[in-house]
Parts: structure tokens; C-alpha cells; sequence
């Protein structure tokens, strides 16, 4: 095959991988996220926090206090993918991390403890970043089917450290395609107002398993509405981002979980 066919064949196969793939599902509607997902939600909570300082625990105690917080600390939200210590973030929220420690934050009997974090991957584009801290995280959140849409109007509840717990649940606003007929990040939307500090929060499904990350809250004013809030929030590829966790773990020398 010349140079030319070939490369006009593949110029007609990725058109037809983009004009072909099947178009989104129609809109769905459903209960709410009941008491067991935001149980589970409380169960795995996790924040980030940036700081110049080697040890933050003697600022932590059973809530995160900013008013008494480290004068250069930053921070955000973020969600256990594995039961050893990763967590998936928004890239942004480790933007001043240059040179400073960053430390997950969990729950434990009671208590705020924060563990030193290293970041594995960071996707500035798709503003998600994989942490993974020296500590077990035996609740932790499954993805939903990456092989399956996720059609608009799916209810959805999120957990960022903001407002995860009083917000109250939504839907989502933009359709999610799977991982193969994109393959990259996909930004998505819903309507649960956010707060700063809900950014790298999760956003679930009404079974408790992982949708995406929150990233920002954009204000949009339509003529027929006096106000309207929707949050953004990014859905990486699942298969690539667990992919890079097993290859962490090769690199640890560590091959206990799958």
C-alpha cells in the first residue's frame, strides 16, 4: 500500500471512529444516592492539604479548622481508588506544590490524620492528578462500567470537604461517554453547587461507585433565570489510570493488591 492510500484509509477509518460511534443515550431519571451511599461517602473521605510544613497533624483535629489553619496551606478534596493509598485529585489544587509537602488527610477512629503524599501522574489538561500516600484505605470507591455510558439526567451525589455533606444530590447535566469511544479525559457536568475545597471531591452514582472528580463551578445568569449554578467536574480514563496504579505498585515492589 503507497504512502498515500495509506495514509487516506486511516483518515477514513478515524472518521468512522468518530461518526460512528453510537450517539448518547436519551436522558434517564431515578432515585437519589440514599443513606448507604453517603454513609459511604463518610467512610471514605479524604482531603489534600499543601503545606510548607513537615507535619500537620498538630493543626488537625476531628474537623478541618480553616481559620486556625497554616498561613501557606492549600488544599482540596479527593477520593480513595484502591485499598492502599491512592487517591485521585484536581490537578489545580496541587498548583503550589512546588517545593512544599502534600499530605492526604483521613479519617481515623474519630480523628483527622495526615499522611505524606507523592504524586504518581498529574494531567494538567484534564485537571486530575494520581496521589498515593504510605497508608491502607480499606474503603475506598469502585469506578462505574468505563465500557458504559452514563446518560444525562443520571442522579449523582458528590464528597468534597466543602459541602458534600449538605449539598444534597443532583444529576448529571452532560452525558459521559465510555473510555474507548474517547479514550482520554472527558469533562462532564452536573448541578450540585460547590464550594472551594469541594475541587478533586468524587461525584458518585446512586449505587456509591466513582463518576469523576469535581474540578470547578462555573455561573452562568440565562435571560429566563435569575441564577444558575453548574459544576464541572472531569472523568479520566479508568483503565489507564489503574493501569498507572499496578505500575506504581511494580515500581514499590509491591504486587499484593490487583
Amino acid at each position: 500500500m503507497s504512502l498515500r492510500k495509506g495514509w487516506i484509509a486511516a483518515a477514513i477509518v478515524g472518521a468512522c471512529v468518530a461518526s460512528c460511534s453510537p450517539p448518547p443515550p436519551p436522558p434517564v431519571s431515578g432515585p437519589p444516592p440514599g443513606r448507604e451511599v453517603y454513609a459511604k461517602a463518610a467512610k471514605c473521605f479524604a482531603a489534600v492539604v499543601v503545606s510548607g510544613r513537615q507535619d500537620i497533624n498538630p493543626w488537625l483535629g476531628n474537623k478541618i479548622d480553616r481559620g486556625n489553619s497554616p498561613a501557606d496551606a492549600d488544599g482540596g478534596s479527593a477520593a480513595p481508588i484502591a485499598p492502599d493509598g491512592y487517591f485521585l485529585t484536581a490537578d489545580h489544587v496541587l498548583a503550589h506544590a512546588d517545593g512544599r509537602h502534600i499530605f492526604i488527610v483521613l479519617r481515623r477512629s474519630g480523628r483527622l490524620q495526615g499522611h505524606l503524599a507523592r504524586v504518581v501522574w498529574r494531567s494538567p489538561d484534564g485537571d486530575v492528578a494520581l496521589l498515593h500516600a504510605d497508608v491502607e484505605t480499606p474503603h475506598y470507591y469502585e469506578w462505574t462500567r468505563p465500557d458504559a455510558w452514563l446518560p444525562r439526567g443520571t442522579p449523582v451525589m458528590h464528597a468534597g470537604v466543602a459541602t458534600g455533606f449538605s449539598g444534597g444530590s443532583g444529576k448529571l447535566i452532560s452525558a459521559i461517554p465510555p473510555d474507548n469511544t474517547v479514550g482520554g479525559n472527558r469533562a462532564f457536568k452536573h448541578d450540585i453547587p460547590l464550594q472551594p475545597g469541594d475541587s478533586g471531591g468524587p461525584v458518585v452514582d446512586s449505587d456509591g461507585r466513582l463518576v469523576g472528580i469535581n474540578s470547578a463551578v462555573e455561573f452562568l445568569i440565562p435571560l429566563e433565570t435569575a441564577f444558575f449554578i453548574e459544576s464541572e467536574a472531569n472523568r479520566p480514563n479508568v483503565q489507564r489510570v489503574m493501569a498507572r496504579v499496578r505500575s506504581d505498585r511494580r515500581a514499590r515492589g509491591k504486587t499484593a493488591h490487583p
